[in-house]
């Protein structure tokens, strides 16, 4: 029998239910300064066990005097003084002296010192507790500590102090996890949940105990809970959560304590779980992983802040929205975004929505929020983007929007050193000559064969009249059959197929040849089936979803598959001129030019170099 969600209210309802169903009172523990005291919440006010300096000491090189002997000093009555000691930086200044005068301002001669000006007492002199005074306060409680604190709380006699702790239990569970570091076998899959889950939490200075894997068996769940609640301040339970006929987490939280709440309208992560056992709370994390991330930020981490550890607000931006994305009234939706700087202002583009594209996550540097109460948002519409990096950093974004091609990753890798932060979006090369248009992306790689045989001047002449553009070549590239058993176009009809999307320069070029060789697309099974990667055709192939697909020679040798040749085409980076008095693309250019990277192509294979680098006008 297939369960319901016992209830779904709104994220601020959770939001409030978190904020008034538990205490929240967290722990505190005694470590050294010396280990893992960076990013803690001091318990209690700390305080100098000594002075600092201890005792009076110099401040510069020169000698100590007695102020009163240099009274009446000047360039016409230069005096020499009675008593003096010679001292360097850092000496102790014998108590009989009041003052320390620059060795630059003393003429020496032999054992005497002269002064031509007077000096003021305790010039240039470090008085005891200058620094820190003992039983002087460092830092106050509930302080975050910081790397300076560190070397602070060091000085001035601090070897442990008291820090707030709050214990987090993370008890990942189902039956086709396996640990990481294990290849998965069909049907299962790595546990990463709780190693993202610790991460966030030890982010915020929370204390993350990760147990081992627990199998859909209710008892062993029920067992690894109860343990967890014993001994942690908090209880994250990573799947288990939605309404299928394996999903026991509810039904173990209701077992032993309370489910407040089952259910969340937020996406990804409706199937959240909020419980309460023995006081403590106990939250139900999906099993996908951007629904467990977006529960995590949202939901735990307001929870972890309520025990006095700090959680910041990202830094946001207002950005232009690329594409227009529906969502559903009544839902809170949180949306990952690969956002850049366009001249003066600020562009988002969209990552997959799947809960379970992990990728969506690592490239994407900010997410936006679509609140319960709109239908969505539209393309260019300004939209506030939460960054989920620093702003310097997503200020080094470049959005690269068109075609694939696995080159594009290895640039992406070479010229990451200098600042450049490249962000891919696989739309084919008709959606990047759009995106360029609207000056949505920095630039926009193609491959467009137009009627008379050449590539991507005939497109952008066409869509884009009057644009005064440049084209860097990446290089010229083979495109051909990908398949196990050497197939070529004739043996396609009757073959299962994987194709590119529509307006991508491979579907184009793959029509192009069936047309040539009087091939119907009807006789191709899966002709209508699309992928955005070249990578993503080369696992169907590999995978037996699909006979054969059409891509690049680079792809099919990364699987082992075998390539049949069809075409050499010319794989082109397009931008506006004025983008290359952009630094970050002046370093692309120069990236692409690069023997390095030459040298990355000819080791994928496929490619030829002799063009690039060549930068090509086309003028309005």
């Amino acid at each position: 029998m297939v369960k319901r969600y016992l209830s779904v209210i709104t994220l601020a309802e959770a939001l409030t239910l978190v904020e008034n169903s538990f205490q929240a009172v967290p722990g505190v523990v005694r470590i050294p300064v010396t280990t893992g005291a960076v990013g803690r919440i001091t318990a209690e006010p700390i305080f100098a066990r000594f002075s600092v300096p201890a005792i009076h000491i110099s401040a510069m090189d020169g000698i100590a005097v007695r102020s009163a002997d240099t009274v009446g000093a000047s360039e016409q009555n230069p005096v020499t003084l009675p008593d003096a000691a010679r001292v360097n930086t850092g000496n102790i200044v014998p108590p009989e002296y009041d003052a320390v005068v620059m060795i630059e301002d003393v003429w020496v001669d032999g054992e005497t010192y002269t002064v031509r000006k007077p000096v003021s007492a305790w010039q240039h002199i470090r008085p005891v507790g200058e620094d820190i005074g003992e039983s002087e306060m460092i830092l106050p409680s509930h302080h975050q500590i910081r790397p300076q604190d560190v070397g602070a709380l060091a000085t001035y006699g601090v070897t442990d102090l008291a820090v707030l702790n709050v214990r987090v239990g993370l008890v990942p569970t189902g039956s086709e996890l396996v640990p990481a570091g294990v290849v998965p076998p069909p049907g299962k899959v790595v546990e990463s949940n709780t190693l993202m889950a610790a991460a966030v939490l030890e982010g915020a200075g929370a204390e993350a105990h990760r147990y081992p894997i627990v199998p859909d068996d209710y008892d062993l769940i029920r067992d690894a809970v109860r343990r967890g609640v014993a001994e942690n301040d908090i209880l994250l339970v990573s799947a288990g959560s939605s309404a299928g006929t394996r999903d026991y987490t509810a039904d173990i939280i209701r077992d032993l304590g309370e489910v407040l709440a089952h259910g969340v309208a937020i996406k990804p992560g409706k199937p959240v779980i909020i419980g309460r056992i023995d006081e403590k709370p106990v939250i139900g994390l999906p099993g996908y992983p951007l629904a467990a991330a977006t529960v995590l930020r949202e939901i735990v981490l307001p929870l972890v802040a309520r025990y006095g550890l700090p959680t910041r607000e990202p830094e946001r931006v207002a950005a232009r929205l690329t594409t227009s994305l529906q969502s559903d009234i009544g839902t809170d939706e949180f949306v990952l975004l690969s956002t850049g700087r366009i001249g003066d202002r600020w562009v988002a583009a969209p990552q997959s929505r799947g809960a379970g594209v992990q990728m969506s996550a690592v490239r994407a540097n900010g997410y936006m929020q679509i609140p319960a109460q709109k239908e969505g948002a539209e393309a260019g519409e300004t939209v506030a983007v939460r960054l989920s990096v620093p702003r310097a950093e997503a200020e080094e974004a470049v959005l690269i929007t068109g075609s694939h091609d696995p080159a594009l990753d290895h640039l992406a890798d070479l010229v990451r050193p200098r600042g450049v932060d490249i962000h891919s979006t696989h739309l084919g090369s008709m959606g990047g000559v759009i995106a360029l248009k609207k000056e949505e992306c920095h630039a926009a790689p193609m491959h467009l064969l137009a009627p008379d045989g050449t590539y991507n001047t005939y497109y952008l002449e066409r869509y884009m009249p009057g644009a005064d553009l440049v084209l860097l070549c990446v290089a010229k590239r083979q495109q051909g059959v990908i398949s196990r058993d050497e197939l070529g176009f004739d043996d396609l009809p009757g073959r299962t197929f994987i194709n590119r999307q529509r307006g991508s320069g491979t579907r184009i070029l793959l029509d192009h040849c069936l047309a040539k060789c009087g091939i119907d697309p009807a006789s191709i099974p899966g002709y209508g089936r699309e992928a955005t990667t070249h990578l993503a055709v080369a696992l169907a192939v590999r995978t037996g979803e699909a006979d054969a697909g059409m891509g690049v020679y680079s792809a099919a040798k990364a699987l082992g598959l075998a390539f049949v040749p069809v075409a050499t085409e010319r794989y082109e980076l397009v931008m506006h001129r004025a983008m290359l008095d952009d630094p970050r693309i002046a370093a692309l250019v120069e990236t692409v030019s690069s023997e390095a990277f030459k040298q990355v192509l000819r080791d994928l294979g496929g490619y030829e170099t002799d063009e690039t680098g060549v930068l090509r006008e086309l003028q309005g």
